[in-house]
């Protein structure tokens, strides 16, 4: 029977520091949250840059009803035709990988 008080006592000494520990830390973990937070800001520049104002372009071409919008200028086209690179026009876009070209697509 004192085997059992003494081994009795000893598991409540460990529950009761083992519970006074969950509180500690949960009582500092509030605080943490609860502490005044600091803001950083950030210093005003030396010099103030100016903004640099829009280029002026052409406006562009009106749209007509119906019809399809035109841009100006017309966009060039990414790889001209054979006269052109006779001529000397180079393509915007090097020629696709061999890898990445596929079949023709068949009709059914």
């Amino acid at each position: 029977m004192a085997a059992d008080r003494t081994r009795l006592r000893r598991d409540i000494l460990i529950a009761s520091t083992l519970v006074a520990a969950g509180v500690a830390i949960a009582v500092l973990s509030l605080h943490a949250i609860n502490a005044p937070q600091e803001l950083a800001q950030a210093t005003q520049p030396l010099q103030t840059t100016p903004t640099p104002e829009p280029q002026r372009t052409t406006a562009p071409a009106e749209s007509k009803p119906g019809g399809e919008r035109p841009t100006t200028p017309a966009p060039q086209p990414a790889r001209p035709d054979d006269e052109a690179q006779k001529a000397g026009a180079k393509p915007m876009l090097p020629p696709a990988p061999a890898e990445k070209t596929a079949p023709p697509i068949e009709k059914k």
